[in-house]
């Protein structure tokens, strides 16, 4: 999305040109040098700080029609569609209204006649009302600038009376003629079949229709001219703070997924070497299988959200390193219900929790032991656990369960993402061993974190 470029003060209303100094916020309000230092760096609107706007040598396209209260319409032929619209109505309206007042008081007027008296009369402020609206959203009235732009909308709102004067003098229902009882154009001369201007008449027309064009038409239009500003405004502030919302919850996501990666990383170089001086052989095949891990990872760097199924693949990849080391001693047990292998779950959210089972339950079993991993789901949840019956909580140990950094940076990384529709729980078995249990919503279809969208994220 290119952004407009501002080309008045949000305070001052003074001009600000392409390649002129001028301070903004985040939101994008505009200040002149002399406003931005009166409000101490500080935006008057979100006090947000005020920083210089990079100067362009060219206009960008359209930044004429650009303001601090809004931009300019991509289809303007709506708002010409509406004005005669909604002119037609009222039209409408009128005239059934002042046809029958005149039946109830007597006068021979026809409804063609009172129709054509009313389009003459309302229909005549439709090609008018878009050029009103465009000088509202043009030209907003701030506290900063209240009584300039007061005294020029006056002036804008004079010379709207006088072009509806205009137009209503050149229909012929203009102005009430008494010799002939009928209405007459004030530019035609309907007794001699010739053009000629009735000064008197659009004299007339003027004094008696000034205030109410003005006060009843004019300002109205404005004030709907500047409720449309105001909304486009709080709008695109809206969307500026959700896309900064969205950009910094996906770095964070993207820092923690970062942290993941080395950890893991680390963790299994630290294997081969303790293997190097005991079984190079040994150490040579984790070697190759940690080659085959990081491709794999490498592949879904930019990645999210995958589906349980790849994700259990990157942890039998893991789990292949993890048995060249234990051997035997290493059992995996899954229990996963085919309906959730297409699932969509956070990349790197298992090979942690299985990492943890092996590193704090595994390896402590001189005997070897289990891992379990399973499965489940119901209507709107997915149910995944990790298993292991390794001695559970070290008397003395210095950190209580779930505050490592691979535990850690998974339930930050669950609360990024699902918000409260997430858990994560530790739980010790009876007889030994911890279960680690994630519980997100169930979903089939893709939700994948892109440079594009920002999909699935639950405040």
């Amino acid at each position: 999305m290119q952004l407009q470029m501002k080309t008045s003060c949000a305070k001052c209303g003074a001009r600000l040109l392409a390649d002129g100094q001028a301070y903004i916020c985040s939101y994008e309000c505009t200040f002149c040098s002399a406003c931005a230092s009166e409000s101490q760096g500080r935006c008057p609107h979100c006090t947000g700080e005020l920083v210089l706007r990079p100067r362009r040598s060219a206009a960008v396209v359209g930044q004429e029609n650009g303001d601090a209260g809004g931009a300019q319409d991509s289809r303007p032929w709506l708002i010409w569609a509406a004005s005669f619209g909604v002119w037609m109505v009222v039209t409408m309206a009128a005239t059934g209204s002042v046809y029958e007042l005149y039946r109830a008081q007597g006068y021979p007027m026809s409804f063609v006649s009172v129709f054509a008296s009313e389009l003459s009369q309302i229909l005549t402020y439709a090609p008018l009302t878009p050029l009103a609206f465009a000088l509202g959203i043009r030209f907003p009235i701030q506290r900063g600038n209240w009584a300039r732009r007061s005294l020029l909308h006056l002036s804008f709102a004079i010379a709207f009376s006088i072009a509806h004067i205009i137009l209503r003098g050149m229909t012929p229902y203009a102005v009430w003629d008494p010799k002939v009882k009928h209405y007459t154009s004030a530019i035609w001369n309907s007794q001699l079949h010739m053009f000629q201007i009735n000064w008197h008449a659009f004299k007339n027309l003027f004094l008696s229709n000034v205030v109410d064009d003005i006060t009843g038409t004019y300002v109205p239009i404005v004030l709907i001219a500047h409720a449309v500003s105001y909304y486009r405004s709080f709008r695109d502030r809206e969307v500026h703070s959700a896309k900064l919302q969205m950009q910094l919850a996906k770095s964070h996501l993207q820092a923690l997924k970062s942290h993941l990666q080395p950890h893991f990383l680390f963790n299994t170089l630290h294997s081969i070497s303790a293997l190097m001086l005991t079984d190079v052989t040994a150490a040579d095949r984790m070697m190759s299988r940690l080659s085959d891990l990081l491709r794999m990872s490498l592949k879904t760097s930019g990645v999210q959200i995958t589906s349980l199924s790849r994700e259990l693949e990157f942890v039998a990849a893991y789990l292949e390193i993890e048995k060249v080391r234990f051997g035997d001693r290493l059992n995996v047990v899954l229990d996963i219900a085919p309906e959730t292998l297409d699932a969509q779950v956070p990349s790197l959210l298992l090979q942690p929790l299985v990492e943890n089972a092996v590193r704090h339950g595994i390896s402590r079993l001189s005997s070897g032991g289990n891992i379990w991993i399973s499965a489940r789901h119901d209507e709107g949840d997915l149910y995944l656990c990790v298993k292991d019956n390794g001695p559970g909580l070290v008397v003395g140990s210095d950190a209580p369960p779930g505050t490592g950094l691979g535990l850690g940076a998974t339930r930050e990384r669950l609360q990024t993402l699902y918000g409260s529709a997430q858990t994560l729980e530790i739980h010790g078995g009876s007889d030994g061993g911890f279960q680690v249990c994630v519980k997100v919503p169930f979903r089939l279809e893709p939700q994948l974190f892109d440079e594009v969208g920002f999909a699935g994220l639950q405040a």
